[in-house]
């Protein structure tokens, strides 16, 4: 593989590692219905605000959300909101395996 191809999969693989957590997965899903501040993410995932700024930190350097200050509160939204197909592939990647092994047990 020539370093060109070997940047672009690494590239994809940092997107990838982003979404690799379940919190960031449910910011993400959040973050498609609606634009939302860090106060409502951290009352949404119940966890500290350093924690919720961790995840944020790491889908905004990924290029998964982005960010806008307003007064004191910092907003977040998905920047693409395509990151949503992936979902959806995801949902069908169980969903067939689900299958497979329904079909092992008959």
């Amino acid at each position: 593989m020539n370093a060109e191809k070997q940047a672009k999969y690494e590239a994809r693989a940092k997107v990838i590692k982003a979404m690799a957590h379940p919190t960031r997965l449910f910011i993400v899903d959040e973050l498609s219905r609606k634009t939302r501040s860090v106060s409502e993410l951290t009352e949404m995932v119940g966890a500290d605000v350093s924690t919720v700024s961790k995840h944020l930190s790491v889908l905004k350097n990924a290029g998964i959300v982005s960010d806008q200050k307003q007064g004191l509160s910092v907003y977040y939204s998905l920047r693409v909101p395509c990151v949503m197909n992936f979902f959806g592939c995801v949902e069908t990647v169980l969903e067939t395996t689900a299958g497979d092994h329904l079909q092992v047990l008959k």
